[in-house]
């Protein structure tokens, strides 16, 4: 192979390849020339696997590649190549397949941020509508105050590990692959403690309930959350604590039932009110409102109190109570009020007119159900 040979061909992609190409094909044919795959002629490989190496790395910068493509080789400045013709194959290769094996020889850093935590608030309707202030009490993993998070005996220090050599991961040959694992000594930490901490053990944290205070905006509904910053467990060597995350949970009411911005209720009324109208108190998060029902309301029938209802935890107008009213039918009737009923009955059937519509239309079409039936 000729020393001069065009860094497209070496690559064997065209002047117009993306990056993305360019990297799939050296991929591809660093794999074909390692010389670990090619025993028989090793020399050979060895070299066209340096040429490949020189192409990608102009190929792959977009300034060299630039000058490349303008002055050939002439633009390329031999001190900008990299590792040059003296790397190491396992450095190399690491290079290649890096992104697959979570390589690269980028040291895992052992500082480490706190993870969050859930806690779970039970309210009541009134307190999540008007809002509140809770407290709350968190088990949490907090820094040791006796060895201040570093694990080690107050006097003495963290010492670096012998394995990894502070890394915190170590490189394993696997054939022509080259593997980084997290160090089995340290646990990717990077440091050894000989002499642990007597109050934490050496993790460099202790678990302790912490008492908070949580306000709790109004107008919240179940599945919203609060968020506390820095509440939650804390870093590992010196890392930021993570977060706390207040998850609200609305309990049911025994008379009104929510639904975004609105509430609503029922309201039980009796015959006569139904038939001749009248006015109920019925109750609200405020007290209690007078509600008018007009003659002849029927079952089921919805009236609306305009701002009765929440204001939206952020922001906007604020719901309406919607009270649905049911008749109840009346029970326990003496001797007496049944002969009324009948007799109102027998009047009101002897009439002519329609006292009930809804009733007289549903068994004129159950009529005509069976009369096309039998038809």
């Amino acid at each position: 192979m000729a020393a001069k040979e065009d860094f497209y061909k070496l690559l064997e992609v065209d002047k117009n390849a993306s990056e993305a190409e360019i990297k799939k094909s050296y991929r591809r044919m660093a794999m074909k020339y390692h010389p670990d795959r090619n025993s028989d002629n090793p020399d050979e490989a060895e070299k066209k696997f340096k040429q490949i190496k020189e192409a990608y790395e102009v190929l792959s910068d977009p300034k060299k590649r630039a000058a490349y493509d303008q002055f050939g080789r002439a633009g390329v400045d031999p001190a900008m190549g990299g590792r040059g013709a003296g790397a190491d194959f396992s450095d190399i290769f690491g290079d290649v397949f890096g992104d697959i094996f979570g390589g690269g020889r980028q040291q895992r850093s052992s500082v480490q941020r706190g993870a969050d935590l859930r806690y779970n608030l039970e309210l009541t309707l009134e307190e999540a509508v008007g809002g509140t202030e809770a407290t709350v009490k968190v088990p949490v993993l907090v820094t040791c105050g006796e060895c201040k998070g570093s694990g080690a005996r107050k006097g003495s220090t963290p010492t670096t590990c012998p394995t990894c050599h502070g890394h915190g991961q170590v490189r394993m040959q696997q054939g022509f692959f080259s593997v980084q694992q997290t160090c089995p000594t340290c646990r990717g930490t990077g440091k050894q403690i000989k002499d642990p901490c007597p109050k934490c053990y050496g993790q460099g944290r202790v678990q302790e309930t912490k008492t908070l205070n949580v306000k709790v905006p109004a107008g919240v509904d179940t599945g919203d959350r609060i968020r506390l910053a820095g509440e939650g467990e804390a870093g590992i060597n010196g890392g930021p604590s993570g977060d706390l995350y207040v998850q609200v949970q609305v309990k049911d009411h025994p008379i009104f039932t929510r639904d975004g911005a609105n509430l609503y209720c029922e309201v039980p009324i009796g015959f006569p009110t139904a038939c001749l109208g009248g006015e109920l108190e019925v109750p609200t998060l405020d007290g209690k409102v007078k509600l008018k029902i007009p003659a002849e309301t029927q079952t089921g029938k919805l009236f609306r109190l305009r701002g009765k209802g929440v204001k939206p935890v952020r922001g906007g107008v604020v719901g309406d109570l919607l009270c649905r009213v049911v008749l109840e039918t009346p029970v326990n009737l003496t001797k007496e009020q049944k002969e009324l009923l009948e007799k109102l009955q027998t009047s009101l059937s002897g009439s002519g007119k329609h006292h009930s519509p809804q009733e007289h239309g549903w068994l004129d079409g159950m009529k005509n159900f069976f009369d096309n039936l039998t038809g």
